[in-house]
């Protein structure tokens, strides 16, 4: 693509502006390694500053804060519309900068943020309130409100679908909102701001910015920003939480890293538990933040099993290698060079203690794909049994007994996601039912639901996304008191 192709300011204002900064970032394309011609323009203070401003004079005093429920919703249904019309678009810009196969963007990803929106746009006008009788001489109101201005920092493996978990509840309840996308993968999202024109949102309501770390810092640290959602591993998730408490205290929703367990029990639909384990991980090449990346196998069928997710690994390492552009390539590279040399770490330290029974290496001399690879019984004390590696590494450790099983599914210190393959009914429920985790899915890998809430327990973050938990996140709440005795 020529680079006219890309638009590269910031979105600020409903106004496509240069950044005052002079720093600029540089992208490369993982299937190739070729360099993307896009000098995105990256927030400094004075950038964030402005942004901050435009959506405060939104929140307090601009056409926004007068909007009804129902005017909200309007925007925010044509908003949906318009993500789903450009989806073939948006899908190709996150293909070119971090690899994800355009079949699974536009047929699955940039849907669901736009299914996001038609949802949070169902809530906007059903905001209710509580009120208590005066039996004492009081009546008590009790009003949710919403925040004012929030920011939102998003990670590099599906830019656009956290423009739907993050903005659809805020502006739902009324807010205002700044989002930065990953400074790897920021090109989808700056398309956005020529939809939020068209939908119909005033100036300043939705904002979209760009930058490393050093602008996610100046958003979370904000003393004007209210609130701040993130998305991305442990140790910055720490670092925003303490920017956001050291500022002005904004409240946070943090959600992390996973190294989430899959149990297999003998009794599974053993055909549906290789695929979901085995080609539902390999999703984005395994950078996903629920991947299952620890499996545990009941030891009666872990021979079998391991074969048939082996061979599953075999066939999808054939097949890579191709343009994740076409429309037909489900698996690509991983994001960049330095994802690339972060998964061959762990790889050859994993080698260190056994070889993979599949896998291990760089797949052709192009470009940053790499083989799925299967260690059986790694070093339980190894750091790729324990750490998230966010890439096609997965380990398969074996179990006798159900006390066992969940023992090894909460030896870690996340929790984000979990499934369990079984059918016993009974089973699944007393055993989700002791995973130390934040969401639990059976006989399916987990992949969140807009309906119900996303979030995670331990180091895997706090607060929740999507389902009506996710608009309350974006609201306060506040009590009135009326003296009836006057």
């Amino acid at each position: 693509m020529a680079s006219a192709t890309y638009e590269t300011r910031l979105f600020i204002n409903n106004e496509y502006v240069s950044a005052k900064s002079s720093e600029t970032l540089s992208l490369t394309n993982p299937f190739d390694g070729s360099k993307i011609d896009a000098a995105v323009e990256v927030a400094g203070e004075e950038d964030v500053d402005l942004a901050v401003s435009a959506a405060q004079a939104a929140f307090k005093s601009g056409p926004w804060s007068t909007y009804t429920g129902s005017q909200r919703a309007k925007c925010m249904l044509k908003f949906a519309d318009l993500i789903d019309a450009n989806a073939a678009k948006l899908a190709e810009l996150d293909s070119i900068t971090m690899g994800a196969p355009t079949a699974i963007g536009a047929g699955f990803l940039i849907p669901a943020a736009a299914a996001a929106f038609r949802y949070y746009a169902g809530w906007a006008d059903k905001i209710e309130g509580e009120s208590f009788g005066a039996d004492d001489g009081t009546y008590k109101i009790v009003r949710h409100e919403p925040l004012g201005v929030c920011a939102g920092i998003a990670p590099w493996n599906a830019p656009i679908l956290y423009v739907g978990w993050k903005i659809a509840p805020a502006v739902a309840a009324g807010n205002t909102y700044i989002f930065k996308s990953s400074e790897k993968s920021p090109l989808s999202a700056l398309v956005l701001g020529n939809l939020v024109i068209e939908a119909g949102f005033p100036p300043g309501v939705i904002q979209f910015i760009s930058g490393g770390g050093k602008t996610g810092g100046l958003l979370a640290s904000h003393m004007n920003i209210s609130k701040i959602s993130f998305t991305g591993s442990t140790f910055t998730g720490k670092i925003v939480q303490k920017l956001a408490l050291e500022s002005n205290m904004k409240s946070c929703t943090l959600e992390l890293g996973g190294k989430s367990p899959a149990l297999v029990f003998a009794d599974a639909n053993i055909p549906n538990a290789v695929g979901s384990t085995a080609d539902g991980f390999l999703l984005n090449s395994g950078q996903v933040c629920v991947a299952g990346s620890r499996l545990f196998v009941e030891e009666s069928i872990a021979p079998a099993f391991i074969e048939a997710v082996k061979e599953r690994f075999t066939t999808i390492s054939s097949t890579l290698g191709a343009d994740p552009r076409t429309g037909t390539t489900m698996h690509g590279p991983v994001a960049d060079e330095a994802q690339f040399n972060r998964v061959m770490s762990y790889i050859d330290l994993g080698k260190e203690f056994s070889a993979p029974v599949v896998g291990g290496n760089r797949k052709g001399d192009k470009g940053f794909f790499i083989e799925p690879t299967l260690f059986v019984n790694p070093d339980r004390k190894g750091k790729v049994f324990n750490e998230e590696i966010f890439g096609p590494v997965l380990n398969i450790v074996t179990f006798k007994t159900e006390e066992e099983a969940i023992e090894l599914a909460n030896d870690t210190v996340t929790g984000l996601s979990a499934s369990v393959y079984t059918s016993d009914i009974t089973r699944a429920l007393r055993v989700s039912a002791k995973i130390d985790s934040g969401n639990v899915s059976i006989n399916a890998p987990h992949f969140p639901n807009q309906q119900v809430p996303f979030g995670g327990f331990k180091e895997s973050g706090n607060g929740k996304e999507l389902g009506k938990y996710g608009l309350q996140s974006y609201m306060r709440t506040k009590t009135v008191l009326i003296n009836m005795k006057l």
